[in-house]
């Protein structure tokens, strides 16, 4: 069995009542809601570098090597679906080293806590791990939570909810005048 490990960050994206949305509307707006989201979610992970891991029927699972770009992505994903899209986003977020199986799948606390986090967030919110949010400080903007029990894991888990991304720094490069 081929595994390696590696230290990634996880994001789990889901849409909020996918299901009754489906029973009211219909199939074919149901699937009209997903092909927005599976159409975004590829446009954003290819602009910021983010691999999705794994579709999860109204969701995703996202992977990346730079927490920075993964943030972004989620929170980027979340504000254009809100502006498309009858169904909310929730999300969470956790970075950690993990077992690459197989090249292609993660197993790991990282990828269960994010999964869990996703769980626990409320519509339109993105949870983030309390250790992610503060070594990203440059990248995105948080407000800390009470610390969160989460199925599965044995202790309490700190958390932030993401409000925002920071703008990117402007190079330093000169600009010359016409």
């Amino acid at each position: 069995m081929v595994h390696v490990r590696v230290v990634r960050t996880f994001a789990f994206l889901d849409l909020c009542g996918f299901t009754t949305y489906t029973e009211a509307n219909g199939d074919q707006a149901a699937v009209a809601v997903l092909a927005d989201l599976r159409a975004l979610l590829r446009a954003e992970t290819a602009d910021h570098g983010v691999r999705v891991t794994k579709w999860l029927g109204d969701g995703a699972m996202l992977s990346g090597t730079e927490a920075p770009e993964v943030l972004r992505c989620c929170v980027h994903v979340r504000e254009q679906l809100a502006a498309v899209s009858p169904l909310p986003l929730r999300g969470g977020i956790a970075e950690g080293p993990v077992i690459m199986f197989e090249g292609t799948d993660y197993i790991g606390g990282a990828v269960n806590v994010a999964a869990r986090l996703c769980e626990h967030a409320q519509p339109n919110q993105l949870l983030v791990e309390a250790t992610v949010a503060a070594e990203q400080q440059a990248t995105i903007v948080t407000r800390p939570l009470p610390s969160v029990l989460l199925s599965g894991i044995t202790a309490p888990v700190e958390i932030g909810e993401i409000l925002g991304v920071r703008p990117l720094p402007v190079s330093s490069g000169t600009i010359a005048a016409a």
